[in-house]
């Protein structure tokens, strides 16, 4: 490693570091609005995660798990590890879809997690269903204040700020989260807003309870998300074509990127894709007999190239075919993936 890059590696460490513990304030300052949710490359493995509406979209029982390490080289990055689980449910006489899902990252010294609990509601649209869910769960923040450092040169900011937590400190709050899925057997897509409530979670030190310890605040702002995607086959061979697209905006600044896909025979499937301003991506999937297995690899085209040699992303899921009739309604067999 050259001595420009360790000096790189160190500046954005620290950086990552300082920049997480300045956005949670004391609750004397003002109040800093942050995302909390998750980057994923294979979006369209886990459209759930971003879209209570997604869920019971067939008849598959589907379990999902994966984990990203991103900016591999960067001492701090953001690692993530994501696991969930959808499937269709009848109940007085209606379809409804129901979901849990469960994600937590890391980044420098903070660390997130989030739990939900989703159902979604099924009507018949245009020959396709459009699907009305809501995600209710707990986000829980934690930052290991006794891991700041701050060099005596620092020309931005004061060893003795008081706005910058020194004890390690954590607090959950409600969260909730709203989505619209329509899906056609030509295409899917939907909206959905995650963090509708904008919660505060009030952060103090684990032993705070009846010291001076003061109390910080940490917003999770809200993301507005579009989804789309189709399955387009290739006539008179076994490929097919699945394009897709992720939108995500927190109203102050926004991301967008597209992915292109071809599988053979529902076995195998190859794509790439890329993200506005951001990574070039490749991914590669299997699946067989219900299993799937997806990797891909993201190619930073930003700055952060001078640092790192990419993002890691690998996704692991299972599917079981369910049998909603009331004839056989205790009986169930795996299928592949379709």
């Amino acid at each position: 490693m050259t001595l420009m890059k360790r000096a790189i590696n160190h500046i954005i460490t620290r950086a990552l570091a300082t920049a997480i513990a300045i956005a949670i304030p004391a609750l004397t300052g003002w109040e800093a609005s942050a995302q909390v949710d998750a980057q994923f490359s294979q979006y369209y493995e886990v459209p759930f995660y971003y879209n209570p509406g997604a869920t019971g979209t067939n008849d598959l029982l589907n379990i999902r798990g994966g984990t990203r390490m991103q900016w591999v080289g960067i001492d701090g990055a953001p690692r993530t590890f994501m696991i969930g689980a959808e499937m269709p449910l009848k109940l007085f006489n209606k379809r409804w879809g129901v979901g849990l899902v469960m994600q937590q990252e890391s980044l420098g010294l903070y660390r997130n997690m989030n739990i939900g609990a989703q159902v979604s509601y099924k009507i018949k649209l245009f020959k396709g269903t459009l699907s009305v869910g809501l995600q209710l769960g707990l986000i829980d923040e934690k930052f290991k204040g006794s891991g700041v450092y701050i060099p005596d040169d620092d020309d931005y900011h004061e060893s003795d700020d008081d706005a910058i937590p020194r004890t390690d400190i954590g607090g959950s709050a409600f969260d909730m989260g709203i989505g619209a899925f329509y899906s056609h057997r030509l295409f899917w897509a939907g909206v959905s807003l995650t963090h509708a409530t904008s919660p505060t979670i009030t952060m103090n030190a684990d032993s705070g309870e009846g010291g001076n310890e003061k109390n910080y605040e940490f917003q999770a702002g809200r993301v507005l998300y579009f989804m789309a995607g189709s399955n387009i086959p290739i006539k008179n061979t076994l490929f097919e074509v699945m394009p897709s697209m992720l939108f995500k905006t927190d109203f102050q600044f926004w991301t967008a990127e597209a992915t292109a896909r071809v599988r053979y025979n529902k076995f195998l499937t190859a794509g790439v894709g890329y993200r506005y301003n951001d990574a070039i991506t490749a991914t590669v999937a299997a699946e067989y007999k219900g299993f799937s297995l997806g990797y891909s690899y993201d190619y930073p085209i930003s700055d952060i190239a001078k640092a790192s040699n990419g993002s890691h992303e690998i996704f692991a899921g299972y599917s079981l075919k369910l049998d909603l009739s009331e004839k056989n309604k205790n009986k169930h067999k795996s299928i592949r993936i379709m």
